[in-house]
């Protein structure tokens, strides 16, 4: 055989050996669609630069659906919910389900913290300052500690370091949709909120306003304006002496109003706008009794702003029994079974029940209400992640 037959043959050999040492996908836990080969540019340099101008990045696509989600407005209050256990997201507006989509939370080491809270910022294009400058396209922050929602990879399961990822299309849906102050509220299982009639909560009541009276008769009643009631939380309440409001501060013009009843510390709170109002003791029944973590709010005034149509959501401690309903198949398909967790304004109920509040307390806070407004009772105390710039954040786990 003459030399130049031997190359082919070397150069087959040679292209063997080198298929053989190179690491598969599943062998290398390095291997990555940025990794180059030619050697010109490593993986991070190569992440880096993909990931460098968010805005960038599938630019034509993020503005046309930007543009249809900006075109959505909500109809009430809105109220997110995320249930850990489902990895899934739903939001409800005016008290009704309108959307609903896949999340990926936090992993073991870096849960998410479960309990109440609300969108304190906004930002369309936001990078970490905690995880090496990650990328987080349409941010809403929720603590100050770094957990929010926004866009990113969902591998259907938790991986996050706490925040709570979302699917992009979602993601920029739900950027244009809420409001600094719009309620969050994470739980183990997936719960849902319940219309709640309680005699406790606020009622509107209207406020008779004294026209000009002409010269030489007394004012007479004229138009009726819709406002707030001045009846105390608790009707019967006893207007305790020394029932002083402390920490006072001008209330802000229609903005709606956060109240949180404490049983830890048998005291009462009020925010409006995330800035502190006031504060004032209340008597609650039986202290030593657990009363749950209960929000309530309020959806829109109905009766010629005679009444206040309310929501209630209860946050369970502990995963509760899930009840399992079989869902209507849909043609082709089959039947699929859905855990729910159901309502339970009963329990909400009986918190208000236990509860007294100051009437010069009361008939303020009554006096602040607007549709959005809401109220807020926990055994917990105040949590360190409430503080300037926050509603009230209620930690639960």
């Amino acid at each position: 055989m003459t030399p130049r037959a031997f190359i082919p043959l070397l150069l087959t050999a040679f292209a063997i050996s080198l298929l053989s040492a190179a690491p598969s996908r599943a062998q290398s836990p390095f291997w990555s669609p940025y990794r180059s080969w030619s050697g010109d540019q490593t993986f991070r340099q190569r992440y880096r630069q993909d990931t460098k101008k968010p805005d960038v990045i599938k630019k034509n696509r993020s503005e046309r659906a930007s543009k249809d989600a900006a075109k959505e407005s909500a109809k009430g209050p809105l109220l997110l919910i995320i249930s850990i256990a489902d990895q899934r997201i739903s939001l409800y507006d005016n008290g009704t389900l309108i959307a609903r989509s896949s999340v990926s939370t936090g992993v073991k080491d870096h849960p998410t913290p479960l309990g109440v809270f609300s969108v304190i910022s906004k930002a369309r294009w936001h990078r970490s300052n905690i995880y090496s400058d990650a990328p987080m396209p349409y941010m809403q922050r929720i603590t100050w500690s770094g957990i929010a929602l926004h866009a990113g990879v969902l591998p259907g399961h938790p991986a996050s370091h706490g925040c709570i990822r979302l699917t992009e299309d979602f993601a920029i849906r739900l950027w244009h949709l809420t409001k600094r102050g719009t309620r969050v509220i994470i739980a183990h299982d997936d719960i849902r909120p319940a219309e709640i009639s309680n005699p406790h909560l606020f009622v509107p009541k209207p406020k008779v306003v004294l026209a000009a009276p002409q010269s030489g008769t007394a004012p007479q009643p004229a138009t009726v304006t819709a406002v707030a009631t001045d009846t105390p939380l608790i009707p019967n309440a006893a207007q305790p002496a020394d029932a002083t409001l402390s920490g006072a501060t001008a209330p802000q013009k229609g903005a709606p109003v956060s109240v949180f009843v404490s049983r830890k510390l048998s005291k009462l709170f009020v925010r409006q706008g995330f800035a502190p109002l006031f504060d004032a003791p209340v008597t609650i029944q039986n202290p030593a009794e657990p009363m749950g973590t209960h929000v309530f709010t309020a959806m829109e005034f109905q009766n010629d702003s005679a009444a206040v149509r309310w929501t209630v959501v209860s946050v369970p401690e502990t995963p509760p029994h899930r009840q399992r309903t079989q869902s209507k198949p849909q043609k082709g398909h089959a039947k699929q079974t859905i855990e729910t967790v159901p309502p339970t304004p009963g329990k909400a109920s009986a918190a208000l029940d236990r509860i007294e509040i100051p009437h010069d307390a009361a008939e303020r806070i009554a006096e602040l209400l607007t549709p959005g407004s809401s109220l807020v009772i926990s055994d917990y105390g105040i949590s360190d992640e409430t503080g300037q710039d926050t509603d009230f954040i209620v930690l639960t786990r």
